[in-house]
């Protein structure tokens, strides 16, 4: 691991082989590029925005690299209440979009030349959020052409406490001169489909159903949900079926029914889409649908690998 400066602000770097990764892992464990070596020079697998504010109260909300959804993805409710959610005690508290972990201050407890792991430090706002004893770490194995992010959350408390956590890549798209998203599709093999409606509930959502292959310039194609995965594997690139980008999924060949894959981008222009696993769908407290309980001194673990082979 290299340690280097960015404008004043702490940064760490991993040179792989053909690999270069640049993360922030003190401010949200944010891992802020991913770079490949290539004849014409280098290709962006992650997208990061140049000058994009790195500040700890600021880097949360940035559209780039891979921000870390803890301990909920998405739009949590109660009785209602957007951004809310209830435990089994029946408080209602306050819960931010995806979380508070992409905002929140980490520790680097090891490194090597290929990974590293680090600790989160909550804050008041978190303990306000999640006010339970417990630890997240989060593993990074930097390889050449693999990457796998492993969360181990850990319950320091006297009951069991519900997580449902997830990443946010944003994967640079188009990725080729002269292309645009329509050369491009995305492989999930799902059985279901969902929307996530402005009440909190899931909506059945049609118009993917049965689809093997969908195109990156499809309007139904963002803010889809799917759920039922029939492997653990997904892919995504070129027409062309070469320079697919995979992704799995948890440890399981087929994962859990609610496992979820999101796909989202902003709108037709942005150079980036975001295809993101998560343990469950959005406002997993409420519904229960992929929320997962770590019982009193288990270390429950969520893990994700992204392959360029």
């Amino acid at each position: 691991m290299q340690s280097y400066e960015e404008n004043g602000v702490p940064m760490e770097r991993w040179k792989v082989g053909a690999s270069t990764y640049e993360t922030c892992l003190t401010r949200g464990a944010r891992l802020l590029r991913w770079k490949l070596d290539v004849p014409s020079g280098h290709r962006e697998i992650l997208f990061w925005p140049e000058g994009a504010p790195m500040d700890l109260d600021k880097i949360g909300p940035v559209r780039g690299g891979n921000p870390i959804l803890f301990p909920f993805m998405g739009r949590n409710y109660a009785d209602g209440e957007k951004f809310a959610w209830k435990a089994a005690d029946g408080v209602k508290r306050p819960m931010p979009q995806h979380g508070f972990a992409r905002d929140s201050a980490f520790e680097i407890v090891e490194s090597g030349p290929k990974h590293a792991i680090v600790r989160m430090i909550p804050d008041a706002r978190g303990r306000g959020c999640y006010p339970f004893a417990y630890d997240f770490r989060i593993r990074f194995d930097f390889l050449e052409l693999f990457l796998r992010i492993t969360f181990e959350f850990e319950n320091r408390d006297a009951q069991p406490l519900p997580w449902c956590a997830g990443h946010h890549f944003y994967f640079t798209l188009p990725w080729h001169p002269g292309l645009s998203r329509r050369d491009y599709i995305v492989k999930i093999p799902s059985k279901k489909q969902w929307r996530h409606a402005a009440d909190g509930k899931l909506i059945p959502f049609a118009e993917l159903k049965g689809a093997e292959a969908i195109s990156f310039d499809n309007p139904h194609l963002s803010d889809c949900i799917f759920t039922n995965l029939k492997s653990a594997t997904l892919s995504f690139g070129p027409k062309s079926g070469e320079e697919d980008i995979t992704i799995k999924v948890g440890e399981e060949a087929i994962p859990g029914s609610w496992a979820s894959v999101v796909t989202w981008t902003p709108d037709p222009e942005a150079p980036y889409y975001c295809v993101e696993p998560w343990m469950g769908p959005p406002n997993s407290p409420e519904h229960k649908n992929g929320l997962r309980f770590a019982e009193p001194g288990q270390v429950d673990t969520f893990v994700t690998e992204v392959s360029l082979m």
